[in-house]
């Protein structure tokens, strides 16, 4: 570089040039280069290209702020103020109803019934009479008259119930100009594409975009959304980490298609509680919410029959009695059989050791076989204590009195542990009719309505067990 100070040489021969660096859109892990399938968190076309540099804050200008900073108390909350669905069931696991302006991610495996609630939400919604009562429902999964099919059979039409098959986001955003609903509906979001990105529709940087795009609407003109989302094998909503966290509730819906009990649970949450659960049945004509879904998980039967157990569950606010079924029968095999349906089954075979070790009940050389009733999927530990009552009645064949609630966590020195809201739980027993609980100690008050037997350990409560088969 002749005729350039040397000083000046060296700083320009010090300048490297700025290569591109790679993101994973799952999990942020950076790669020094584009690879198919990040290293990180092993997902497939997730690995993006990302700004290589980000500015300071000294190169960032000082613009306009949007709306002027207030005392908290001055700030308006009627503009937040949540407004009924219309469905029971949807609105106790909203934490009262839809929000202006929230984005509500609906998520399900294909044919729990996501459309046909939405159907009926969106029904309920034109149904008020009221300012913004007009609903659009967007479809990019069927044609309009598929879905025109579905709401006549279900009884779900209305004459400000708006309809479309679209799949662009540009012409969503039209229709919205058009028609200027009260409540936008989008079946689903992983079919929808953004023509400003160049990607396949469903792929990671599709989703994000689109998802960006609506929650951005949802603001702007305080409108709610209600998308719904596929899952994974694993359960998951498919698509990018980040959708879950662009969005303002998640909510899962789920079932077993052999039954017609849907749950619905609250994920996430940012204006309510994000542990309710919201109680729904399949019918012929539409689906209805359970307002009192207790006598869906329990058999009517007068006389106590071997092998199973009544516990109480808690489910947000709502109390929830289930029943557990065990059958123990002996094998000639060297690996007994263990089957679990609608438990946790790495936790059940914790409770069958306890109860083998601490219990003295023989199991090595049987078969065992553990379920609830009614398609209930029950997690929470307050269940172990029934789980192992069951199993024990059924290897003794000793039946569980048909009065008599189980409550509590087994840890593995055999205690029964606390559960929270003992009273709650035995108050919902009490209402349908049992009069006897087994309890762990330091319950708390108790109900008068039902006779609580404290038990420390699970020797107390099988000892129980036998002493009510002796009388």
């Amino acid at each position: 570089m002749s005729g350039v100070c040397p000083s000046v040489a060296a700083v320009v021969k010090s300048i490297k040039p700025v290569r591109p660096s790679y993101r994973c859109a799952e999990c942020g892990h950076e790669v020094a280069k584009w690879v198919g399938r990040c290293p990180e968190c092993q997902a497939w076309g997730s690995v993006e290209e990302s700004a290589p540099s980000r500015p300071t804050l000294g190169t960032v200008a000082a613009g306009a702020p949007s709306s002027p900073a207030r005392p908290i108390a001055e700030v308006d909350i009627e503009s937040a103020r949540a407004q009924s669905t219309g469905v029971d069931e949807l609105d106790r696991v909203l934490g009262g109803g839809l929000v202006p302006g929230a984005v509500v991610l609906l998520a399900g495996e294909p044919g729990v019934g996501k459309s046909t609630l939405l159907l009926e939400v969106a029904y309920q919604w034109s149904n008020r009479g009221e300012g913004l009562s007009r609903s659009l429902y967007i479809t990019g999964e069927e044609s309009a008259g598929q879905v025109r099919l579905r709401a006549e059979r279900t009884g779900n039409v209305h004459g400000e119930m708006y309809l479309a098959a679209e799949s662009d986001l540009g012409a969503l955003i039209s229709h919205v100009d058009t028609v200027k609903p009260g409540l936008l509906i989008v079946d689903s979001v992983q079919t929808m594409f953004s023509p400003t990105v160049d990607s396949a529709s469903g792929g990671t940087t599709q989703v994000r975009a689109v998802t960006a795009g609506l929650v951005a609407l949802a603001k702007e003109r305080g409108l709610p959304v209600l998308l719904v989302g596929h899952v994974t094998k694993a359960g998951d909503v498919a698509g990018p980490r980040v959708l879950e966290h662009l969005v303002d509730v998640v909510l899962h819906f789920e079932g077993d298609r052999h039954s017609a009990l849907r749950l619905l649970r609250g994920v996430k949450n940012r204006f309510g509680p994000a542990d309710e659960v919201g109680c729904f049945e399949l019918v012929e004509d539409g689906i209805v919410g359970v307002p009192d879904p207790s006598g869906m998980f329990l058999n009517k039967r007068q006389t106590a029959v071997e092998g199973t157990a009544i516990t109480v569950m808690v489910e947000g606010k709502r109390s929830l009695l289930s029943e557990v079924q065990a059958l123990v029968s002996a094998t000639n095999l060297p690996a007994p059989r263990r089957a679990v349906s609608g438990l946790d089954s790495a936790r059940m075979a914790m409770v069958l050791a306890v109860l083998e070790r601490r219990g003295r009940v023989r199991l090595s050389d049987k078969d065992v076989y553990i379920a609830t009733v009614g398609g209930m999927r029950v997690v929470e530990p307050a269940a172990d204590l029934a789980v192992a009552l069951a199993v024990a009645s059924a290897a003794r064949d000793i039946p569980f009195p048909p009065d008599m609630v189980a409550i509590g966590e087994v840890g593995l020195a055999g205690e029964v542990r606390r559960a929270t809201g003992v009273g709650r739980r035995l108050a919902e027993a009490a209402r349908l009719g049992f009069t006897r609980a087994l309890v762990p100690p330091e319950s708390g008050d108790l109900p008068q309505d039902v006779k609580a037997i404290v038990v420390p350990d699970l020797g107390s409560a099988l000892q129980v067990l036998y002493e009510n088969a002796a009388k």
